[in-house]
Protein backbone atom coordinates (compact mmCIF):
# COMPACT_ATOMS: atom_id res chain seq x y z
CA UNK A 1 0.00 0.00 0.00
CA UNK A 2 1.25 3.42 -0.49
CA UNK A 3 1.70 6.05 2.38
CA UNK A 4 -2.21 7.44 1.99
CA UNK A 5 -3.73 4.01 2.14
CA UNK A 6 -1.34 2.97 5.61
CA UNK A 7 -2.59 5.57 7.34
CA UNK A 8 -6.34 5.15 6.71
CA UNK A 9 -5.99 1.03 6.88
CA UNK A 10 -2.66 -0.13 8.26
CA UNK A 11 -3.10 -1.80 11.39
CA UNK A 12 -6.39 -1.40 12.38
CA UNK A 13 -8.00 -3.70 15.11
CA UNK A 14 -10.74 -5.58 13.53
CA UNK A 15 -13.65 -5.86 15.84
CA UNK A 16 -15.51 -9.40 14.96
CA UNK A 17 -18.38 -8.71 17.65
CA UNK A 18 -19.50 -5.23 15.85
CA UNK A 19 -17.43 -5.03 12.73
CA UNK A 20 -16.87 -1.27 13.31
CA UNK A 21 -14.61 0.35 10.86
CA UNK A 22 -12.65 1.78 14.13
CA UNK A 23 -10.60 0.21 16.55
CA UNK A 24 -12.77 0.13 19.86
CA UNK A 25 -10.79 1.85 22.72
CA UNK A 26 -10.01 -1.09 25.20
CA UNK A 27 -10.17 0.52 28.78
CA UNK A 28 -9.07 -2.05 30.65
CA UNK A 29 -5.65 -2.27 32.82
CA UNK A 30 -6.53 -5.60 34.30
CA UNK A 31 -6.41 -8.48 31.50
CA UNK A 32 -7.42 -12.02 31.95
CA UNK A 33 -4.34 -14.37 32.27
CA UNK A 34 -5.53 -17.78 31.97
CA UNK A 35 -5.48 -19.64 28.61
CA UNK A 36 -3.09 -16.87 27.20
CA UNK A 37 0.15 -17.36 25.73
CA UNK A 38 1.07 -13.31 26.96
CA UNK A 39 -0.13 -11.35 29.48
CA UNK A 40 -1.50 -7.98 28.62
CA UNK A 41 -0.68 -5.06 30.42
CA UNK A 42 -0.76 -1.45 29.51
CA UNK A 43 3.00 -1.24 31.06
CA UNK A 44 4.11 -4.29 29.23
CA UNK A 45 2.73 -2.51 25.64
CA UNK A 46 0.88 -5.05 24.19
CA UNK A 47 -2.63 -3.63 24.35
CA UNK A 48 -4.37 -3.74 21.28
CA UNK A 49 -4.85 0.52 21.48
CA UNK A 50 -0.87 0.14 21.72
CA UNK A 51 -0.70 -2.39 18.68
CA UNK A 52 -2.52 -1.00 16.33
CA UNK A 53 -0.64 2.42 16.35
CA UNK A 54 2.73 0.51 16.34
CA UNK A 55 1.26 -1.44 13.15
CA UNK A 56 0.24 1.59 11.84
CA UNK A 57 3.41 3.39 12.10
CA UNK A 58 5.49 0.59 11.52
CA UNK A 59 4.18 0.43 7.99
CA UNK A 60 4.47 3.98 7.58
CA UNK A 61 8.31 4.05 8.42
CA UNK A 62 9.20 0.79 6.85
CA UNK A 63 9.88 -1.22 10.19
CA UNK A 64 9.50 -4.61 11.74
CA UNK A 65 7.89 -3.70 15.71
CA UNK A 66 8.09 -0.71 17.81
CA UNK A 67 6.84 0.73 20.95
CA UNK A 68 4.37 3.68 21.58
CA UNK A 69 5.43 5.70 24.78
CA UNK A 70 4.12 8.42 26.83
CA UNK A 71 6.35 11.00 25.43
CA UNK A 72 9.35 11.66 22.70
CA UNK A 73 11.08 11.70 25.61
CA UNK A 74 10.22 8.52 27.04
CA UNK A 75 10.89 7.28 23.36
CA UNK A 76 14.34 8.56 22.94
CA UNK A 77 15.30 8.35 26.76
CA UNK A 78 14.15 4.46 26.89
CA UNK A 79 16.08 3.44 23.81
CA UNK A 80 19.59 4.86 24.44
CA UNK A 81 19.74 3.56 27.72
CA UNK A 82 18.23 0.13 26.45
CA UNK A 83 21.36 0.32 23.91
CA UNK A 84 24.21 1.85 26.09
CA UNK A 85 25.83 0.55 29.29
CA UNK A 86 28.19 1.61 32.43
CA UNK A 87 31.42 2.14 30.51
CA UNK A 88 30.53 2.30 26.99
CA UNK A 89 30.25 5.41 24.72
CA UNK A 90 27.76 7.11 22.84
CA UNK A 91 27.81 10.13 20.44
CA UNK A 92 25.47 12.67 19.44
CA UNK A 93 24.68 15.61 17.38
CA UNK A 94 25.50 19.13 18.71
CA UNK A 95 22.32 20.19 17.51
CA UNK A 96 20.14 17.43 19.49
CA UNK A 97 16.67 18.62 20.52
CA UNK A 98 17.46 20.50 23.76
CA UNK A 99 16.02 17.85 25.69
CA UNK A 100 17.74 15.19 24.28
CA UNK A 101 20.86 17.32 25.03
CA UNK A 102 19.91 17.50 28.03
CA UNK A 103 18.83 14.34 28.89
CA UNK A 104 22.52 12.86 28.03
CA UNK A 105 24.38 15.90 30.24
CA UNK A 106 22.35 15.63 33.14
CA UNK A 107 22.17 11.62 33.43
CA UNK A 108 24.80 9.56 31.85
CA UNK A 109 27.79 10.85 33.84
CA UNK A 110 25.22 8.95 36.59
CA UNK A 111 25.01 5.61 34.66
CA UNK A 112 28.94 5.63 33.43
CA UNK A 113 28.17 6.24 30.07
CA UNK A 114 30.53 8.64 28.18
CA UNK A 115 29.54 10.83 25.53
CA UNK A 116 30.79 13.06 22.69
CA UNK A 117 28.88 15.33 21.19
CA UNK A 118 29.71 15.96 16.94
CA UNK A 119 29.09 18.51 14.22
CA UNK A 120 25.79 17.76 12.01
CA UNK A 121 27.77 16.41 9.36
CA UNK A 122 28.53 12.62 8.78
CA UNK A 123 32.43 12.74 8.81
CA UNK A 124 32.25 15.01 11.98
CA UNK A 125 30.08 12.23 13.52
CA UNK A 126 32.33 9.53 12.29
CA UNK A 127 35.75 11.63 13.78
CA UNK A 128 33.66 11.50 17.11
CA UNK A 129 33.24 7.26 17.47
CA UNK A 130 35.59 5.72 20.02
CA UNK A 131 36.59 2.26 20.00
CA UNK A 132 33.91 1.28 22.65
CA UNK A 133 31.12 3.41 20.81
CA UNK A 134 28.33 1.56 21.02
CA UNK A 135 25.16 3.89 20.26
CA UNK A 136 25.10 7.24 17.55
CA UNK A 137 22.20 9.20 18.23
CA UNK A 138 21.11 12.06 15.12
CA UNK A 139 18.75 14.17 13.91
CA UNK A 140 18.29 15.10 10.16
CA UNK A 141 16.64 17.88 9.70
CA UNK A 142 17.86 19.40 13.02
CA UNK A 143 16.26 21.03 15.53
CA UNK A 144 16.16 24.12 15.23
CA UNK A 145 18.75 24.93 12.40
CA UNK A 146 17.17 22.38 9.93
CA UNK A 147 20.94 21.01 9.61
CA UNK A 148 21.06 18.06 7.36
CA UNK A 149 23.39 15.31 7.37
CA UNK A 150 23.90 12.31 5.19
CA UNK A 151 22.00 9.37 7.34
CA UNK A 152 23.35 6.65 4.56
CA UNK A 153 26.77 7.30 5.14
CA UNK A 154 26.34 7.31 9.71
CA UNK A 155 24.37 3.86 9.11
CA UNK A 156 27.06 1.64 6.63
CA UNK A 157 29.79 3.23 9.25
CA UNK A 158 28.14 2.20 12.24
CA UNK A 159 26.99 -1.50 10.38
CA UNK A 160 30.86 -1.96 9.77
CA UNK A 161 31.78 -1.01 13.16
CA UNK A 162 28.99 -2.79 15.35
CA UNK A 163 27.11 0.38 16.37
CA UNK A 164 23.49 0.87 16.97
CA UNK A 165 22.31 3.83 15.21
CA UNK A 166 18.98 6.07 16.73
CA UNK A 167 17.45 9.14 14.43
CA UNK A 168 15.05 11.04 15.81
CA UNK A 169 13.17 11.57 12.32
CA UNK A 170 9.94 13.73 14.10
CA UNK A 171 11.06 16.96 12.43
CA UNK A 172 10.91 14.87 8.69
CA UNK A 173 8.25 12.63 9.79
CA UNK A 174 6.91 9.17 7.86
CA UNK A 175 6.12 10.71 5.16
CA UNK A 176 9.12 13.01 4.02
CA UNK A 177 11.45 10.62 5.08
CA UNK A 178 12.35 7.03 5.95
CA UNK A 179 15.85 6.43 7.62
CA UNK A 180 15.22 2.52 8.27
CA UNK A 181 15.60 2.22 4.25
CA UNK A 182 18.97 3.73 4.52
CA UNK A 183 20.03 1.65 7.14
CA UNK A 184 18.98 3.03 10.48
CA UNK A 185 18.74 0.94 13.29
CA UNK A 186 16.03 2.87 15.34
CA UNK A 187 13.63 5.19 14.57
CA UNK A 188 12.35 7.56 17.24
CA UNK A 189 9.41 10.23 16.92
CA UNK A 190 7.50 12.59 19.25
CA UNK A 191 4.33 11.71 17.80
CA UNK A 192 2.80 15.11 19.77
CA UNK A 193 4.23 16.64 17.11
CA UNK A 194 2.96 15.71 13.36
CA UNK A 195 1.87 12.13 14.27
CA UNK A 196 -0.88 13.65 16.70
CA UNK A 197 -1.01 16.20 14.44
CA UNK A 198 -3.74 18.51 16.44
CA UNK A 199 -1.56 20.16 19.69
CA UNK A 200 -3.90 17.77 22.04
CA UNK A 201 -1.41 14.66 22.37
CA UNK A 202 1.62 14.11 24.37
CA UNK A 203 3.13 10.69 22.82
CA UNK A 204 6.13 9.33 21.38
CA UNK A 205 7.22 5.94 19.15
CA UNK A 206 10.50 4.12 18.65
CA UNK A 207 10.39 1.67 15.70
CA UNK A 208 12.97 -1.09 15.10
CA UNK A 209 13.63 -4.96 14.54
CA UNK A 210 11.83 -7.38 16.54
CA UNK A 211 15.18 -7.94 18.40
CA UNK A 212 15.58 -4.57 19.22
CA UNK A 213 12.17 -4.09 20.09
CA UNK A 214 12.54 -6.22 22.88
CA UNK A 215 15.55 -5.26 23.97
CA UNK A 216 13.83 -1.67 23.67
CA UNK A 217 10.76 -3.43 25.80
CA UNK A 218 12.67 -4.37 28.71
CA UNK A 219 14.09 -1.48 29.87
CA UNK A 220 10.74 0.18 28.78
CA UNK A 221 8.46 -2.04 31.25
CA UNK A 222 11.33 -1.16 34.09
CA UNK A 223 10.77 2.71 33.68
CA UNK A 224 7.19 2.70 32.75
CA UNK A 225 6.44 5.40 30.25
CA UNK A 226 3.56 3.66 28.57
CA UNK A 227 0.66 5.37 26.95
CA UNK A 228 -3.22 5.23 28.05
CA UNK A 229 -5.89 3.21 25.46
CA UNK A 230 -8.07 6.53 25.01
CA UNK A 231 -4.77 8.57 23.52
CA UNK A 232 -3.85 5.47 21.58
CA UNK A 233 -6.82 6.04 19.87
CA UNK A 234 -7.22 9.44 19.42
CA UNK A 235 -2.86 8.73 17.96
CA UNK A 236 -4.22 6.35 15.13
CA UNK A 237 -7.35 8.64 14.55
CA UNK A 238 -4.67 11.07 14.05
CA UNK A 239 -2.51 9.10 11.90
CA UNK A 240 -5.05 8.85 9.31
CA UNK A 241 -4.46 11.98 7.80
CA UNK A 242 -0.79 12.85 8.33
CA UNK A 243 -0.46 12.30 4.53
CA UNK A 244 -2.87 15.41 4.11
CA UNK A 245 -1.58 17.65 6.87
CA UNK A 246 2.30 17.15 5.89
CA UNK A 247 2.28 17.71 2.20
CA UNK A 248 0.22 21.07 3.41
CA UNK A 249 2.58 21.85 5.97
CA UNK A 250 5.89 20.94 3.68
CA UNK A 251 4.18 23.29 0.62
CA UNK A 252 3.35 26.07 3.28
CA UNK A 253 6.59 25.72 4.89
CA UNK A 254 8.51 26.50 1.23
CA UNK A 255 6.33 29.35 0.27
CA UNK A 256 6.87 31.15 3.75
CA UNK A 257 10.48 30.31 3.77
CA UNK A 258 10.90 31.90 -0.39
CA UNK A 259 9.31 35.01 1.37
CA UNK A 260 11.34 35.55 4.18
CA UNK A 261 14.75 34.54 2.27
CA UNK A 262 13.93 37.99 0.06
CA UNK A 263 12.55 40.11 2.88
CA UNK A 264 14.93 42.99 4.18
CA UNK A 265 14.30 42.26 7.55
CA UNK A 266 15.94 38.72 7.47
CA UNK A 267 19.34 37.80 8.24
CA UNK A 268 18.91 34.42 7.53
CA UNK A 269 16.34 31.41 6.72
CA UNK A 270 17.50 28.01 7.50
CA UNK A 271 14.99 25.57 5.36
CA UNK A 272 16.73 22.59 3.51
CA UNK A 273 13.96 23.36 0.53
CA UNK A 274 15.95 26.35 -0.30
CA UNK A 275 18.61 25.71 -2.91
CA UNK A 276 21.18 27.91 -1.16
CA UNK A 277 20.63 25.85 1.90
CA UNK A 278 23.99 24.10 2.72
CA UNK A 279 22.05 20.59 3.07
CA UNK A 280 20.12 21.46 0.17
CA UNK A 281 21.55 18.40 -2.02
CA UNK A 282 22.01 15.97 0.88
CA UNK A 283 18.05 16.50 1.83
CA UNK A 284 17.29 15.90 -2.04
CA UNK A 285 18.46 12.77 -1.65
CA UNK A 286 16.82 11.64 1.17
CA UNK A 287 14.01 13.51 1.93
CA UNK A 288 10.92 13.25 -0.20
CA UNK A 289 9.54 16.50 0.84
CA UNK A 290 11.30 19.02 2.65
CA UNK A 291 8.51 19.46 5.86
CA UNK A 292 6.92 22.13 7.73
CA UNK A 293 9.44 23.60 10.27
CA UNK A 294 11.68 26.06 9.38
CA UNK A 295 13.79 29.01 11.74
CA UNK A 296 15.44 32.26 10.62
CA UNK A 297 16.96 35.24 12.65
CA UNK A 298 16.25 38.74 12.23
CA UNK A 299 17.80 41.74 11.46
CA UNK A 300 19.09 44.26 14.13
CA UNK A 301 19.18 43.65 17.59
CA UNK A 302 20.60 40.52 18.69
CA UNK A 303 18.36 40.17 22.27
CA UNK A 304 14.80 37.88 22.48
CA UNK A 305 12.89 38.85 19.55
CA UNK A 306 9.81 39.21 21.88
CA UNK A 307 8.10 42.60 20.90
CA UNK A 308 8.52 40.96 16.78
CA UNK A 309 6.27 37.66 18.43
CA UNK A 310 4.12 40.42 20.10
CA UNK A 311 2.65 42.02 16.45
CA UNK A 312 1.61 38.48 15.19
CA UNK A 313 -1.66 38.50 15.18
CA UNK A 314 -2.53 34.49 13.57
CA UNK A 315 0.55 33.15 14.08
CA UNK A 316 0.77 31.74 17.81
CA UNK A 317 3.95 32.14 19.92
CA UNK A 318 4.08 28.49 21.64
CA UNK A 319 5.54 25.53 22.92
CA UNK A 320 5.75 22.23 20.52
CA UNK A 321 5.19 22.18 16.53
CA UNK A 322 3.56 19.61 13.85
CA UNK A 323 -0.18 20.78 14.89
CA UNK A 324 -2.80 22.20 12.28
CA UNK A 325 -1.84 25.63 13.43
CA UNK A 326 1.11 27.78 12.79
CA UNK A 327 3.31 28.07 15.95
CA UNK A 328 6.34 30.07 16.45
CA UNK A 329 9.17 30.41 19.37
CA UNK A 330 12.56 31.90 20.59
CA UNK A 331 14.53 28.04 20.93
CA UNK A 332 17.12 30.22 23.56
CA UNK A 333 13.59 30.69 25.78
CA UNK A 334 11.68 27.72 25.50
CA UNK A 335 13.33 24.27 23.81
CA UNK A 336 16.51 25.24 24.19
CA UNK A 337 16.55 27.00 27.50
CA UNK A 338 18.10 23.97 29.49
CA UNK A 339 21.44 24.22 27.23
CA UNK A 340 24.15 26.66 28.52
CA UNK A 341 23.70 30.45 27.04
CA UNK A 342 27.48 29.63 25.82
CA UNK A 343 26.89 26.29 24.35
CA UNK A 344 23.79 27.82 23.13
CA UNK A 345 26.27 30.41 20.78
CA UNK A 346 28.75 27.55 20.19
CA UNK A 347 26.00 25.44 18.76
CA UNK A 348 24.25 28.58 16.20
CA UNK A 349 21.31 28.64 18.39
CA UNK A 350 21.39 32.82 18.75
CA UNK A 351 19.22 34.45 21.10
CA UNK A 352 16.97 36.40 18.02
CA UNK A 353 16.89 33.13 16.12
CA UNK A 354 13.08 31.58 15.72
CA UNK A 355 11.48 28.78 15.33
CA UNK A 356 8.03 28.42 12.69
CA UNK A 357 6.16 25.09 12.77
CA UNK A 358 3.92 25.90 9.51
CA UNK A 359 0.42 24.86 9.83
CA UNK A 360 -2.12 24.01 7.18
CA UNK A 361 -3.95 27.70 7.12
CA UNK A 362 -3.59 29.50 3.78
CA UNK A 363 0.34 30.34 3.27
CA UNK A 364 -1.00 33.86 1.33
CA UNK A 365 -2.19 34.76 5.12
CA UNK A 366 0.26 33.56 6.91
CA UNK A 367 2.84 35.39 5.09
CA UNK A 368 0.45 38.83 5.56
CA UNK A 369 0.66 38.05 9.23
CA UNK A 370 4.67 37.81 8.64
CA UNK A 371 5.17 40.55 6.62
CA UNK A 372 2.90 43.01 8.82
CA UNK A 373 4.45 41.91 12.01
CA UNK A 374 8.22 42.73 10.31
CA UNK A 375 7.56 46.15 9.06
CA UNK A 376 6.08 47.00 12.59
Amino acid sequence: MRKETQCVHAGKYRDQATRGTNTPIFTSSAFEYLDREETLYPRYYNTPNQDAVVRKVCALEGAESGIVFSSGMAAISTTVLSLAQCGEHVVMLDELYGGTHAFATDTFDRFGIRYSFAATDADSVIRAALPETKVIVIESPTNPLLGILDIRQVAEFARSRGIATVIDNTFASPVNQNPIGFGIDVVVHSGTKYLGGHSDLCCGIALTSAALTERIRRMARHLGGSLNAITCYLLERSLKTLVLRVEKQSANALRIAEFLAAHSAVRKVNYPGLPGFKGHSIARSQMSGFGGMLSFELNGDSGFPTPFLRCLKLITPAVSLGGVETLICCPAQTSHSKISAEERRRIGINDSLLRLSVGIEDADDLIEDLDKALKR
